[in-house]
């Protein structure tokens, strides 16, 4: 799709070195990209790794000194702080650099639980009720249903969820808020829904397409522990929600909830601005109702990944999910009269 021999950056945020509380999800960064450096050398391209840090000065001497004609922007956080993720996109905009994923706004808005949910509302897409708590203020539930799951506002990658996360009354959750703001800063606490849990990824540009819709299987959960994908799912190989959680290809979802899903997704792939790649998270409750519990700009792109599990699924293999986007980079640049170089 690409022709080789332009120089192509690999923009990631630098893991902290050691063992520290959630090390896992940062560092799993470098396996993406050192992923897509193997298959940039499978292409012919030459690479160049671009940390990215508040050191902004540099990145863009390293930008400069590297010749680099686009980027592939792997950043989840800057120097551990996911406000800023958004940050070296906006960067690569005011550079005029051609970058993959999603622009500067969409991965700010998606990083922030409370806007996203607030444009959800507005635009009448169902969400689970929830109220935000900062501390500013005693908290009130406002008439939220029991359970509720708390989530920290800006974290990603499952950060801060885990069984301790959901309450059962009001009690506990009073006696638990004021622990979690000290961890984790400002709270989404969010009302429960049991029920089917799906993951519908899309991929495409300049428009995209829904690819196979993936289910959780929570079927080997015992009685009293909650169905949800939290941190240990994703990260602690030693726990049991880790082995228990594996992804499904449902074959036979009704027609009404497959639309549902299918439409869903592209609706909010659309508001959030979201380009080149996402993931829409949805449960359904005991009514058949669909629930959006998380949009994803520039989910994790590993090979073990779920994004790349269904891109799989649908017939691509990681090495074409890699030129694909480099082809939308490409596309981007024509389209604005740049010229990319091939030779």
């Amino acid at each position: 799709m690409s022709e080789p021999g332009c120089v192509i950056g690999i923009a990631h945020n630098q893991p902290v070195s050691g063992a520290y509380a959630f090390s896992e999800a940062s560092a799993d960064v470098l396996a993406q990209v050192e992923a897509v450096e193997r298959v940039l050398d499978e292409l012919g391209h030459r690479w160049v790794r671009l940390p990215f840090t508040r050191d902004v000065n540099r990145f863009i001497k390293a930008i400069q000194r590297g010749s680099i004609e686009m980027v592939f922007n792997l950043c989840e956080t800057v120097d551990e702080d996911p406000t800023f993720s958004g940050h070296p996109a906006a960067l690569l905009e005011l550079l005029g650099i051609p970058f993959s994923g999603s622009p500067s706004m969409a991965l700010m808005v998606t990083t922030d639980k409370v806007m996203t949910k607030r444009l959800l509302d507005g635009t009448k897409i169902a969400t689970p009720k929830y109220v935000m708590y900062d501390a500013t203020e005693p908290f009130y539930a406002n008439g939220l249903h029991y359970p509720v799951i708390v989530k920290p506002r800006f974290q990603d990658a499952s950060i801060g969820i885990d069984q301790e996360a959901i309450f059962e009354n009001e009690e506990e959750l009073r006696h638990a808020l004021s622990d979690l703001f000290d961890r984790f800063g400002a709270l989404v606490v969010e009302e429960f829904i049991e029920g089917r849990e799906f993951n519908v990824s899309l991929f495409g540009y300049p428009s995209a397409e829904v690819l196979p819709i993936a289910e959780i299987d929570f079927s080997e959960f015992p009685a009293g522990l909650h169905r949800i994908v939290g941190y240990s799912a994703k990260w602690d190989r030693a726990s049991f929600e880790y082995h228990h959680t594996p992804r499904r290809f449902p074959q036979e979802l009704p027609d009404s909830l497959l639309g549902t899903l299918e439409r869903t997704a592209l609706r909010c792939f659309g508001l959030f601005m979201l380009r080149d790649y996402g993931r829409v998270d949805m449960r359904i409750d005991d009514r058949q109702r669909v629930y959006v519990l998380e949009v994803n700009a520039n989910p994790c792109l590993s090979p073990d990944a779920g994004f790349a599990a269904t891109a799989e699924k649908a017939g691509m293999t990681y090495s074409h999910l890699v030129n694909s986007l480099l082809h939308f980079m490409i596309q981007r640049s024509e389209r604005h009269g740049h010229q990319i170089s091939h030779t």
